[in-house]
């Protein structure tokens, strides 16, 4: 059978090496020339983790990421609110880990290559159109670098293309139009000495003003001894362009932070020597109904685009590989396969996708704000009883597929750190 994916991001990328451990050999279409390493950070969950360990790239993956450890949540004065382990250190399976977007990418990238073989991804390749022909087959428009353009056809089409996907506005051309929700993220670098454990996960601030999330991403990067850091602040700003590479500037959020007073993190200074800071409105995308049009399927942000919180947005478009290899491997009808694949993932996905409208478990943080008034409290536990917040993430774990062990038997699973303020 031959299939087109459309996309070499991490959706793609990753469905295609899925789909070559059933004895597939896919071909990747991708608009830009070079690939390089780009982006940011990303929180790899547990279920993201297991995902690259049944690809085989479990070890290479390790050596370029951060094990997450612990997560920890204050107010915006800095005081505690709610602590968890991370990962296997809270008794799942598998790890949880902190890794640059760019990098995983281009091991991912460079999987495909060694596996597929050098013809497997066709860059400098723009989509301009699919075609879903009599014969059970589909048309790509393609559009090259050198300005030319020509045709390929498949028997089946995987758009892995984005939250700008050209196949998902032919699809739903009245669904696709994207509405900003009036918040914006600063995404940034900073390369610092480690703090907290080394492997800490920090949650920040009000959400009613802005809100902070920092984590390492590399250690000893590039030689120097010190960890490539990675921070989100989110507020609120007039925004109209969709585009992860507008630039901004650290005095446009610095402000939300002058009275945040962490025992773990200065962070003024963190923020002060950002190596660059990046742009990117939060837009809302309707969940769609179907991702599939004849034997074209949308996977990833082209089928799911959610808001880049709480680390589930790449997992979840990994996952989408593993899935619809599976269908393909198991079910001789291709339509068949396909619909299953929609049955298995699209439900449960776009309940992903409505949650993170919200704030997940970090709506602790606005709780807080609430109850106190945007005061300090002086007793976190009559603020917020752990109880109460242990409940709230508990519930949030098993949304996103990776239930909390030992939850379901009513052992408390969040604590609070011996650093804990009650001012």
């Amino acid at each position: 059978m031959d299939i087109a994916i459309i996309g070499a991001g991490p959706a793609g990328l990753a469905a295609a090496l899925r789909l070559h451990q059933r004895g597939l050999k896919p071909r990747i279409y991708e608009t830009v020339s070079e690939l390089k390493p780009l982006g940011v950070g990303i929180d790899v969950k547990v279920y993201g983790t297991k995902e690259l360990e049944d690809l085989g790239i479990l070890e290479e993956f390790r050596s370029m990421s951060v094990d997450a450890k612990d997560s920890i949540f204050y107010n915006k004065y800095g005081q505690e609110i709610y602590a968890e382990l991370c990962g296997v250190h809270m008794g799942y399976l598998h790890e949880q880990r902190f890794v640059h977007r760019g990098y995983l990418q281009m091991l991912l990238y460079r999987k495909v290559i060694e596996r597929l073989g050098e013809d497997a991804v066709v860059l400098g390749a723009r989509t301009l159109k699919y075609t879903n022909n009599e014969d059970n087959t589909v048309t790509l428009d393609l559009r090259y670098a050198d300005g030319t353009e020509r045709q390929v056809t498949a028997d089946l089409v995987i758009a892995a293309d984005g939250i700008n996907s050209v196949v998902r506005r032919q699809m739903h051309p009245t669904a696709s139009e994207p509405v900003y929700s009036g918040i914006t993220m600063w995404r940034g670098t900073t390369l610092m000495e480690p703090f907290g454990t080394g492997n800490t996960i920090l949650h920040i601030g009000a959400p009613q003003s802005s809100s902070m999330i920092v984590y390492p991403i590399v250690d000893n990067f590039e030689g120097t001894g010190k960890t490539l850091v990675n921070w989100v602040v989110e507020a609120r700003r007039d925004e109209t362009i969709e585009d992860w590479n507008q630039r901004g500037t650290v005095e446009e959020v610095i402000h939300y932070y002058d009275q945040t007073e962490i025992p773990l993190l200065d962070v003024q200074e963190m923020l002060r020597n950002a190596r660059e800071v990046y742009l990117f409105p939060l837009i809302r995308h309707d969940p769609l109904e179907t991702w599939i049009d004849g034997r074209v399927l949308l996977i990833g942000d082209a089928a799911h685009a959610m808001y880049p919180r709480g680390g589930n947005g790449a997992c979840q478009a990994i996952v989408d590989g593993g899935a619809l290899a599976e269908k393909l491997a198991t079910i001789d009808d291709v339509d068949e396969a396909l619909q299953a694949f929609q049955d298995q993932r699209l439900n449960a996905v776009n309940g992903i996708v409505m949650a993170h409208r919200g704030e997940g478990y970090e709506v602790i943080r606005r709780m807080v704000e609430d109850r106190t008034g945007g005061e300090r409290f002086e007793n976190i536990e009559e603020v917020l009883p752990l109880a109460e917040a242990d409940e709230i993430f508990s519930k949030y774990h098993s949304l996103v597929g990776q239930p909390r062990p030992g939850w379901e038997k009513g052992q408390a699973t969040g604590y609070r750190t011996e650093h804990a303020l009650t001012r």
